[in-house]
């Protein structure tokens, strides 16, 4: 296939897309959590993080997200309070799972200091989660490892970009964690890592033995000034991105973290999600 033909084949395959996930909140999911494309060894499903919908209450957050097909999500505190009382969280999560909904994570959850690892881990399990996306100050570093033994919860470190003092990039991270237990690992936030000037592609195959979780999106250019864009708008490969996991055997969730538009992000997240999707349907 020719680069236009291929361009023009995504263009096409990303307007059905699109019709299709919104469609899929009258009728049912239309498209299955993973393995979107039949007879490709693709294990990872896709998902949203809660805080693309950071402006809305959890009820819209559910209803946006199973409009979109998207059958897993990651909770930011917006959307399930860090600060509740645990009896207060283990609802609030029941009723995301009873949407039919795998609440599999929490996050971005910061921690500077003893107390609020602890308070992570307790949230955590009073949720039910697999996950905490975190970003623990680097001398917490060991108390995390203890913790995520002792309530067998991955922590994945979030990186933030050019303005991160701590993990700017996934390598700033992953050498920090090498020595630790496997479930300390990264939550590559792809955009940020394309600001900081890395290719995610290569980030992701560097830090091959430590990947938990991704943040997807696209951004405008690879620097600090960067911003949240459409999907196949900006300057990521995404498609190099999508064979590089896949060729990695990936088995976790990308998270549409869509943080444009914060009061009306449902047509720009529609619009990334069906991109994606035509992506893997056109591999």
């Amino acid at each position: 296939m020719t680069p236009l033909g291929r361009r023009e084949f995504l263009k096409s395959s990303t307007l059905g897309m699109m019709a299709a996930s919104f469609d899929a909140g009258r009728k049912g999911p239309v498209y299955p959590d993973s393995n979107e494309t039949s007879g490709k060894a693709i294990r990872f499903g896709l998902g949203l993080a809660s805080y693309t919908l950071r402006e809305f209450n959890i009820e819209q957050t559910i209803d946006m997200t199973k409009r979109l097909a998207l059958g897993k999500i990651i909770l930011k505190s917006m959307h399930l309070p860090l600060e509740s009382p645990e009896a207060d969280v283990a609802a609030a999560a029941q009723k995301v799972r009873a949407a039919g909904l795998d609440l599999y994570g929490c996050g971005v959850v910061y921690m500077t200091n003893e107390a609020e690892v602890e308070q992570g881990f307790r949230y955590a399990r009073a949720a039910g989660l697999r996950m905490i996306i975190g970003v623990p100050n680097p001398e917490l570093l060991g108390l995390v490892e203890k913790k995520v033994k002792e309530f067998d919860i991955a922590l994945a470190i979030h990186n933030h970009g050019p303005e991160d003092k701590l993990y700017p990039t996934p390598a700033s991270a992953y050498e920090r964690i090498t020595k630790l237990d496997s479930r300390v690992g990264l939550c590559i936030d792809i955009g940020h890592t394309m600001r900081a000037g890395v290719d995610p592609s290569e980030a992701a195959q560097r830090c091959a033995g430590r990947l938990l979780d991704f943040h997807v999106k696209d951004v405008t250019s690879a620097a600090k000034e960067g911003d949240t864009i459409e999907m196949g708008r900006g300057v990521i490969d995404i498609p190099k991105f999508v064979r590089t996991i896949i060729k990695l055997g990936f088995p976790g969730t990308l998270a549409f973290e869509f943080e444009k538009d914060g009061s009306d992000p449902l047509p720009g997240l529609a619009e990334s999600v069906g991109y994606l999707r035509g992506v893997l349907a056109a591999l």
